[in-house]
Formats: structure tokens, sequence, C-alpha cells
């Protein structure tokens, strides 16, 4: 099982969920996390729907996300 130093709490491993990122290991994908919250769910619905989870895990998976998406440079391809 791989862990990215930055963030403890997101987990790879080509068992759990075809490797797609998951919180601790958990089956839980980042992924839906994040469609959950895009959703309009609230961090306290999530936390009663899926008592394995921790707000922890919710703000580790934003942060994940978030340094996944980050863009040093924006180039213009075409015009």
């Amino acid at each position: 099982m791989t862990t990215p130093a930055l963030h403890p709490r997101i987990t790879l491993d080509p068992a759990i969920c075809h490797g797609q990122p998951t919180v601790r290991g958990l089956r839980y994908p980042v992924q839906n996390v994040l469609e959950y919250l895009a959703s309009g769910m609230t961090e306290a619905e999530i936390l009663a729907d899926y008592e394995d989870l921790e707000a922890e895990d919710l703000r580790a998976c934003q942060a994940y996300a978030a340094d996944v998406l980050h863009v040093r440079s924006v180039y213009r391809l075409a015009s």
C-alpha cells in the first residue's frame, strides 16, 4: 500500500477499488466523497451515512483533490 506523504489519510492500493485513491483503505474512493460534497450533502450527513468516515477524512479528500488539480502554468493551445 502506498500512502502519499502529504495525505496520510489517502491510500493507493491496486487491490482496493482498482487502485483509485481511497480514504484510509476503507473502500471509500476519494471521488465518491467529493461527489457527495458536490451534490450538496453536508459534512454531518456524510458522516451519519458512512460511520467509518471521520471529518478529517473529508478534509483530506478535498486537500488531495486540490493538490492533484494544482497547475503551475496554463498555456493556450489554439486560438
